[in-house]
């Protein structure tokens, strides 16, 4: 499966629990296809004592999502899906909603 959607950019979810988020990809796994989205999938784990926090507790960070539930969200604010194309010999990502180059 190809990825169209680069960290930095700014994802809406399409499906999910989460579905109407918004944020913006923080890293990419490329072996399950999962992105991690800043501020979205938020989960809570629970922590044993250690020496490094030796009160343990409950810390919350963002869970991984599948690429098929996000979309590319463009200036205007709209979702878009990506294609590729050659402009003067290099490949370029585009919106396919606006046509523009992302």
């Amino acid at each position: 499966m190809r990825i169209k959607i680069k960290r930095g950019d700014k994802v809406r979810v399409i499906s999910g629990s989460n579905k109407g988020s918004e944020g913006e990809i923080i890293s990419i796994n490329s072996d399950t296809n999962k992105a991690i989205v800043e501020g979205v999938n938020i989960v809570k784990k629970h922590n044993k004592p250690s020496a490094q926090n030796p009160q343990g507790g409950i810390s919350e960070k963002e869970a991984p999502i599948h690429i098929s539930n996000l979309s590319l969200i463009t200036p205007e604010g709209k979702t878009t899906r990506v294609g590729f194309r050659y402009e003067e010999g290099d490949k370029v990502r585009y919106s396919k909603k606006t046509n523009e180059v992302i």
